[in-house]
C-alpha cells in the first residue's frame, strides 16, 4: 500500500482535563422514563441485530446497535449488560463496568451482570472488587458451582499477590544475578539426554548464532522445549542490551535501511513465524521494531519472546523491542505467560523473565535521515527531517511532556502501576473527539487529536505509532494522521476475526502498510495456561 503521511490537523480546542463521566451515553438518556410500546418493539428489533453481530465476532457493530437500542428503551437491564459483554470483547472493560453497573441498578438480581462485573475486576487487576460480586452471585444461586470455584480461585490470587508484595518489601535478590549464581553453582546445565540445537560457547560462553535461531524455529514447531539454561542464557543475552538503553531509544534510519512497526503478536507463534516471513529477518539494511505485548493470551508466549530475545542477543542494533502492558507482573499472572513459563521451565525462570521486562525500553524515536519525498503539511524534526514515535499505549494526562523527560523515566525494576508518565506510555488510547477523556480500559485516560498535535509539534515529531488495541484492518491512521494504531495479531484469541499488520518506514519516512491473516495453529485454546481455573473468566 503506498504511503500515507501525516497531514495537519484542523484548528481544535485546547485540552480539557480527564472526565469523570464513565460512559458518554449515561447523561444523554431518559433513565427511568416511560418507553412506549412502539420503542420497546425498535429495542428488541436492534437487539436481534446486536447479538447476531456479536455471533458473528463483529463486537464493535454489536456493541453500535446494542447503543442504539438503550436509546429506544434505556430500562432494560439486558441491553445494558450485553453491551458490556460486547465492549469486554473491545477490551473496553471501563466502559464495559459501567453497562454492568447499569444493568444491576436496573435490576439488582441480575446475576449474569453481576457475573461480567467481576470479569471486568479482574480484567483492571482489581481482584477483591470481584470476589464481593463473586459473593453476590452465590448469594442468588447458592449451587452455582462453577462460580464458586472461581471466586476461591481469586481468593488464592489475591493471596498471592498479597505474599508477594510481602517479598518485595523484605527485598529478594536481582533474578539476573541469583541465575548467575545457580549457573556458577552448577545447579542449571544442560541436561545430557537433550538433543535439540546446540547453543555454541568459547571458552565458556554462550553466544547466538542464525543458526541457533533458525534450528530454535524449528524446535518450537516441533512442540518442544529448550533447556532451562539456554533459556536463562537467551533472556541474559537480550537483558545485557536492554539496561544499556535509555528508556527512550533513537533508531536513525539511513539511505537504504528500512524498519518495520510491529504491533501486538500476544503468544500467536505461528501468527509471528508468518509475519516474519514477510518482513524479513532483522539485519544492516533490515530493522525490526517490536511494539510490545508479546506476551499473554496466545499459548505460545514463551516461544514468541525467546525468538524475539534471541534476536535482540544477535542483533542489537537491527532488533529493537519495547515494552508493553502486558510485560507486566500484574497481567502476566492474570492472562497466562506466568503460569506458562512456569510450567515450560520453571519458578526461577518466570522471575528472570519477569524482571527483564523492567529492562525493556519504553517508547522508541525511529527518525529519517533524508528528506521527506513530497512536501506537505507534515511535522518535521529540528532538522527537517520526518521522525516518529512509537510506543505501546500513547500520551499523556497532562501536557509539556518532552522527549527528554521520556528518555530520563527511571524503569528498571519498576511496573507500570495506574498512573504516572510509564503508565501512560503504556496504556493510553486515542479519541476521537478533542480534549481528554476517561479510560474506556479503566486504566490511563484517553487522548484527543488537539493533544497529539500539541505534543508532535512541541517535540519535532511527525506522528505517533502505537498499538494496544485491535484493528480489523491491522491498522488505523487516526486523529488526521497523526496516530496510527498498528496491531500483528491476527484473529485475535482465536476469536477476533481480525488482519494482523505491519508499517514499513523508508530513510525519507515513507511509510508502507502491509496487512496478513492468520496462520493455523495446532489445537491449544488461548490463554491454556491460566492458573487456578480463571482461564474461562479471562476469555469471556
Amino acid at each position: 500500500m503506498s504511503d500515507q503521511s501525516s497531514t495537519s490537523s484542523p484548528s481544535l480546542t485546547a485540552s480539557t482535563p480527564p472526565s469523570s463521566v464513565p460512559s458518554p451515553e449515561l447523561k444523554k438518556l431518559n433513565l427511568g422514563g416511560d418507553v412506549t410500546e412502539e420503542a420497546k418493539q425498535e429495542a428488541l428489533r436492534l437487539k436481534a441485530e446486536a447479538n447476531k453481530a456479536f455471533t458473528s465476532h463483529d463486537f464493535k457493530n454489536a456493541a453500535r446497535l446494542y447503543s442504539e437500542a438503550i436509546e429506544h428503551n434505556p430500562n432494560d437491564a439486558t441491553l445494558w449488560c450485553n453491551r458490556a459483554y460486547a465492549r469486554m470483547k473491545l477490551e473496553e472493560y471501563g466502559y464495559a463496568l459501567a453497562d454492568a453497573n447499569q444493568a444491576i441498578t436496573l435490576d439488582s438480581k441480575y446475576v449474569k451482570a453481576y457475573y461480567r462485573r467481576a470479569t471486568c475486576y479482574m480484567q483492571i487487576m482489581k481482584p477483591q472488587q470481584a470476589v464481593v460480586d463473586f459473593k453476590k452471585i452465590l448469594s442468588l444461586e447458592p449451587h452455582n458451582e462453577t462460580v464458586r470455584s472461581q471466586m476461591v480461585s481469586t481468593q488464592k490470587l489475591i493471596r498471592k499477590i498479597e505474599f508477594e508484595k510481602a517479598i518485595e518489601v523484605e527485598g529478594e535478590k536481582d533474578p539476573v544475578i541469583r541465575c548467575r549464581e545457580m549457573i556458577e553453582e552448577g545447579s542449571c546445565d544442560v541436561d545430557a539426554t537433550y538433543s535439540g540445537p546446540q547453543l555454541p560457547s568459547e571458552n565458556g560462553k554462550y553466544y547466538m548464532t542464525l543458526q541457533f535461531v533458525q534450528e530454535m524455529i524449528q524446535w518450537f514447531k516441533d512442540g518442544k522445549t529448550l533447556p532451562k539454561r539456554y533459556v536463562w542464557e537467551i533472556v541474559m543475552g537480550a537483558y545485557e542490551h536492554f539496561i544499556k538503553e535509555d528508556s527512550l531509544v533513537n533508531v536513525n534510519i539511513e539511505e537504504g535501511v528500512t524498519c518495520d512497526v510491529i504491533g501486538d503478536v500476544h503468544g500467536q507463534f505461528y501468527d509471528v513465524l508468518h509475519l516474519f516471513s514477510l518482513t524479513g529477518p532483522p539485519g544492516e539494511k533490515h530493522y525490526l521494531l517490536m511494539n510490545g505485548d508479546l506476551v499473554d493470551r496466545g499459548s505460545w508466549s514463551i516461544e514468541v519472546i525467546l525468538l524475539a530475545f534471541a534476536y535482540k542477543w544477535l542483533y542489537p542494533k537491527y532488533m529493537y523491542i519495547n515494552r508493553g502492558n502486558h510485560e507486566a507482573k500484574d497481567m502476566n499472572r492474570t492472562y497466562g505467560f506466568e503460569g506458562e513459563a512456569k510450567h515450560k521451565h520453571g519458578e526461577q525462570s518466570y522471575k528472570l523473565f519477569a524482571h527483564v521486562f523492567t529492562t525493556m525500553p519504553l517508547a522508541t524515536l525511529i527518525s529519517a535521515t533524508q528528506p521527506p519525498s513530497s512536501k506537505d503539511d507534515a511535522i518535521l524534526s529540528p532538522q527537517g527531517f520526518k521522525r516518529f514515535f512509537v510506543v505501546h499505549g500513547g500520551l499523556f494526562s497532562k501536557d509539556g511532556v518532552t522527549l527528554e523527560d521520556i528518555r530520563k523515566i527511571e524503569r528498571v525494576g519498576k511496573q507500570p502501576g495506574t498512573e504516572g508518565l510509564m503508565c501512560e506510555l503504556l496504556w493510553t488510547d486515542p479519541q476521537e473527539f478533542p480534549g481528554r477523556g476517561p479510560s474506556k480500559r479503566g486504566v490511563g485516560i484517553s487522548f484527543g487529536p488537539d493533544v497529539t498535535k500539541a505534543w508532535c509539534t512541541l517535540n519535532g515529531v511527525t506522528g505517533i505509532i502505537r498499538s494496544h488495541e485491535v484493528r480489523q484492518d491491522g491498522y488505523q491512521i487516526e486523529q488526521g494522521g497523526l496516530c496510527t494504531t498498528v496491531f500483528s495479531a491476527p484473529n485475535y484469541v482465536d476469536q477476533g476475526a481480525n488482519k494482523g499488520a505491519f508499517i514499513r518506514i523508508d530513510s525519507k519516512g515513507n511509510r508502507e502498510y502491509t496487512q496478513f491473516e492468520a496462520s493455523p495453529h495446532p489445537p491449544m485454546r488461548p490463554m491454556a495456561y491460566v492458573q487456578g481455573g480463571l482461564g474461562s473468566l479471562m476469555m469471556m
